[in-house]
């Protein structure tokens, strides 16, 4: 197995491409990253047609409807379009951080309007003093992310 065919290298289970040589390995790893960078710069140009082509027609559809965002559904021939736009909203930390002590400095819970959530940053705690760490330590949990290896054959710029 020395060039890459995604569906004999997916036919293969996991455990016996472990056991190929190192550079083999390297090589597929190499293949596929190179072919997920082609189809993901392929899929945001076809992206892009799509929007040069349905944009300006849902924008129609749903000021029609009398929205900005969301979901409408129109034909193109035989095609079914679905043209989402999502709503992203952000809100402004310490405007909400003001509001919230007014809500509370009157009287009312700021936990029914509001969700407050807190977070400490990891390099933040790694650099209290041990007393600090250890009174913040039961509120803490560590989990580890998914394993990740980067491989380069010897020789050849790294990738």
């Amino acid at each position: 197995m020395t060039s890459m065919n995604p569906d004999i290298l997916l036919a293969t289970p996991a455990g016996q491409l472990a056991e190929l040589p190192a550079e083999s390995l390297c090589r597929f790893k190499l293949d596929a990253d190179a072919q997920l960078a082609a189809a993901k710069t392929l899929n945001e140009h076809l992206d892009r047609a799509l929007e040069i082509r349905y944009a300006e027609r849902a924008r129609q559809l749903r000021l029609a409807t009398g929205k900005d965002t969301g979901i409408v559904h129109f034909d193109d021939g035989p095609v079914r379009v679905t043209a989402d736009l999502p709503k992203k909203v952000e809100w402004d930390a310490r405007q909400l951080a003001a509001l919230v002590r007014r809500i509370a400095d009157s009287g009312e819970d700021p936990a029914q309007y509001v969700e407050i959530g807190y977070r400490v940053s990891e390099t933040k705690f790694n650099a209290w003093p041990a007393g600090l760490q250890q009174s913040f330590a039961p509120a803490r949990t560590l989990r580890t992310g998914k394993p990740g290896f980067r491989l380069a054959l010897l020789g050849e710029d790294a990738v």
